[in-house]
């Protein structure tokens, strides 16, 4: 048997514990493994496609990013190339399905998000075996408890509350803290919750500024004359829309948003006469050494990926279900996006601690 596997979408902790999953759980079945670089992009170029063997995935367990590259814009089905100097989107899918074939490929995992995901079932669609391995920090994935790099992303923000508190509290500021979530926003809400948190704005609830103004007042009225503000990069006000960095074409094949944490300061700066900072975690939230539950997780989901292949459970995704590793089909996974429900328990439990969610 030789199999590939391709890290596609963004980077986070993990990847490479998950690619050393699946090189240990292949080789221990005599399998042969083929590392394809930069997503789906590497079929394009044949000197992106290398063999991974036991010395290959050796000391990447702690290891950040991924040792096989990855693309957020590698999409065969609209692919984007430059003629008569311009960028034109083509569909090299055929070419992406002869280069599987000619490598002679039994199988392919594909360790992604939802987009990579949606990528895997099409390929599906055109006969390729694929396995699909969930990863992405947003946790916005589908059937499957959490996705693994959320948890390393999480302990970073988190971290990153607890050192604003003291600064916050030392210079009686508002202290903005924006982090990753395009359209779910668990990192905030549950870093928000660890972190001590007095105001937490996410996507699934549009938030009133003037609440917002008034619960930071009501808390200087206490003698609380500081305030820490968690807000998601996609979260938005009432009557309002995200703050989008870069739109969708040219370079960016997905519109980029960023900003929000300046955009809402200055909204509150309005009604609000306090000192405002704005802390902006970016893509410190997908670097580092990915954490010990990580680690784990991803090793496990490597193996599971394995596992998958040699039952023949193609277009099927591994998953975490309460301690148990099983899968669930891609197409199920892809459906639609693992979004915070604002009526369910987790945000009831941060309002009865007294956290403001914008409304």
């Amino acid at each position: 048997m030789k199999i590939g596997i391709l890290t596609g979408g963004g980077d986070c902790p993990g990847l490479n514990a998950v690619i050393r999953g699946v090189v240990k759980s292949a080789t221990g079945r005599g399998w042969e493994v083929v590392g394809i670089e930069d997503g789906f992009d590497g079929f394009l170029h044949p000197e992106k496609c290398r063999c991974l063997g036991l010395e290959e995935v050796r000391g990447i367990l702690p290891l950040g990013g991924t040792i096989l590259g990855t693309s957020n814009r590698g999409n065969p089905f609209s692919f984007p190339m430059v003629r008569e100097g311009k960028v034109e989107l083509v569909d090299v899918s055929d070419e992406v399905c002869s280069r599987i074939e000619h490598l002679g490929l039994s199988a392919l995992i594909v360790v992604g998000g939802d987009g990579s995901l949606k990528i895997a079932q099409e390929m599906m669609r055109r006969g390729v075996p694929i396995v699909g391995v969930p990863k992405t920090i947003d946790n916005d994935l589908l059937e499957t408890d959490v996705t693994f790099g959320y948890n390393t992303a999480l302990e970073t923000a988190t971290e990153a509350l607890d050192k604003l508190h003291s600064t916050a509290e030392s210079h009686h500021r508002v202290m903005v803290l924006e982090v990753m979530g395009r359209y779910a926003g668990w990192i905030a809400l549950e870093s928000g919750i660890a972190g001590g948190a007095d105001v937490i704005l996410i996507p699934e609830i549009p938030y009133d500024i003037d609440k917002v103004s008034e619960a930071i007042l009501a808390r200087c009225r206490r003698g609380r004359r500081f305030s820490v503000v968690v807000v998601a990069e996609g979260a938005f006000p009432k009557g309002g829309g995200r703050v989008v960095k870069e739109a969708a074409g040219g370079k960016s094949v997905v519109e980029r948003l960023g900003g929000v944490g300046e955009a809402f300061s200055r909204e509150l700066g309005g009604v609000l006469e306090m000192d405002i900072r704005v802390t902006v975690l970016g893509h410190l939230q997908r670097g580092g050494s990915p954490s010990t539950f990580d680690r784990c997780i991803g090793s496990r989901f490597g193996v599971k990926a394995v596992e998958l292949i040699e039952s023949g459970a193609f277009g099927h995704m591994v998953c975490l279900k309460g301690r148990h590793i099983t899968s669930v089909p891609i197409e199920d996974a892809v459906r639609s996006l693992n979004l915070i429900d604002p009526a369910g328990e987790m945000v009831r439990h941060a309002e009865a601690l007294g956290i403001m969610l914008g409304r």
